[in-house]
C-alpha cells in the first residue's frame, strides 16, 4: 500500500509543478497581450482607411492609368502567405490557421496545386515547419519575422510578394491570418492580397471624384506599395495579438484542469491512506487477539 501512496504523492507533485508553469505562462502572455492589443487597436483604423482609399483609387482609374498590382490575369500560379506563431502551447491556434490555408488551396486552387503551381510563404516557425514537412513548395526567407518584430521586416516580405506579382511569378496572392477580436476569440480569415480588389459601386451610387496632386499615375505608383506594406503589417500585428490571447486562454484552461486533477488525486491519496491505516489497525488487533488466545 505504501507503494501506491508514493505513486499518488509523486503524481500530485508533478501536477503541481505543471500548474506552476501554466500559471506563469498565462501571466507572461497576459502582459504581452496588453502591448500587442494596444498596437493592433491603434493600427487597425489607419490600415482600414488606407485599404479603402486604395480600393477606391483602383476602382476609379477607368483604365486611364495602368495599375500593375491590380492587374487581373488568368490564375496559373498562386502564393499563399500564412501567418502562424513561432511557439506552440496556444490551443488550436496554429492548427486552425494551417487547416484554413489547406482548405483554401483545396477549394480555390486545386488544379494549380496539382500542377505544382502553389507556393507557401510562411510567417512564423510553426507554419514553416508544417508546410516544409508536408512537402509544400515553401519560400523560407521570412518565417522568422516574429523574432524582433518590426515594420521593416514585414515590409521586406510584402515587397517580395509585390515584386513577384509584378514580374508575373504569381497571378494571385492570398493572405491567411488570425484577426484579433478579444483574448478568448480569434477570427481566422483569408484575404486577397494581390491583385488589389476593386470596389464595385452599388446601384445608383456615384463614383468617387478624386483630385490628384501631383498626378494620378505618380500618386498610385508611390502610394500603392506603402498601403500594401501597411496591410501586411496590420495582419502580422493581428496575428501577434491573437497568439498571445490564444496562449493566455489555453494556459488558463490548463491551470483549471490541473486544479480538477489535483482534487481527484488528493481524494485518491486520502482513500489509499485510510485503507493503509485500516489495514494496519486490523493487523494490530488480530495480532493482539492471537496473543491473548
Amino acid at each position: 500500500m505504501s507503494g501506491a501512496l508514493k505513486e499518488v504523492r509523486n503524481r500530485i507533485k508533478s501536477v503541481q509543478s505543471t500548474q506552476q508553469i501554466t500559471k506563469a505562462m498565462k501571466m507572461v502572455s497576459a502582459a504581452k497581450l496588453r502591448r500587442a492589443q494596444d498596437a493592433i487597436t491603434q493600427m487597425r483604423p489607419y490600415a482600414q482607411k488606407l485599404q479603402e482609399v486604395l480600393s477606391n483609387i483602383v476602382s476609379n482609374s477607368d483604365g486611364d492609368v495602368t495599375v500593375s498590382l491590380a492587374a487581373q490575369r488568368p490564375v496559373e500560379k498562386v502564393l499563399v502567405i500564412v501567418v502562424t506563431s513561432d511557439r506552440g502551447l496556444c490551443g488550436g491556434y496554429n492548427s486552425n490557421l494551417i487547416k484554413l490555408a489547406k482548405q483554401i488551396i483545396a477549394d480555390k486552387y486545386s488544379s494549380q496545386r496539382d500542377k505544382g503551381n502553389v507556393q507557401i510563404l510562411p510567417i512564423g516557425k510553426k507554419g514553416y515547419e508544417h508546410f516544409t514537412k508536408n512537402k509544400f513548395t515553401v519560400i523560407d526567407k521570412y518565417w522568422d519575422i516574429f523574432t524582433g518584430l518590426s515594420f521593416e521586416k514585414v515590409q521586406a516580405a510584402s515587397q517580395y510578394a509585390m515584386d513577384a506579382f509584378d514580374n508575373k511569378e504569381f497571378d494571385a496572392i492570398e493572405l491567411v491570418y488570425s484577426e484579433f477580436k478579444n483574448a478568448g476569440t480569434q477570427i481566422f480569415v483569408d484575404e486577397q492580397f494581390l491583385p488589389v480588389k476593386k470596389i464595385e459601386p452599388k446601384a445608383g451610387q456615384k463614383k468617387a471624384d478624386f483630385i490628384y496632386e501631383p498626378g494620378k499615375e505618380a500618386l498610385i505608383t508611390e502610394l500603392m506599395p506603402k498601403i500594401l506594406n501597411t496591410q501586411l503589417f496590420k495582419a502580422v500585428l493581428d496575428a501577434n495579438a491573437s497568439e498571445h490571447g490564444a496562449r493566455m486562454t489555453a494556459m488558463d484552461k490548463a491551470s483549471e484542469n490541473a486544479n480538477e486533477l489535483l482534487k481527484s488525486l488528493k481524494i485518491s491519496y486520502n482513500r489509499a491512506r485510510q485503507a493503509a491505516i485500516t489495514t494496519e489497525l486490523t493487523e494490530i488487533v488480530s495480532g493482539a487477539a492471537a496473543l491473548q488466545g
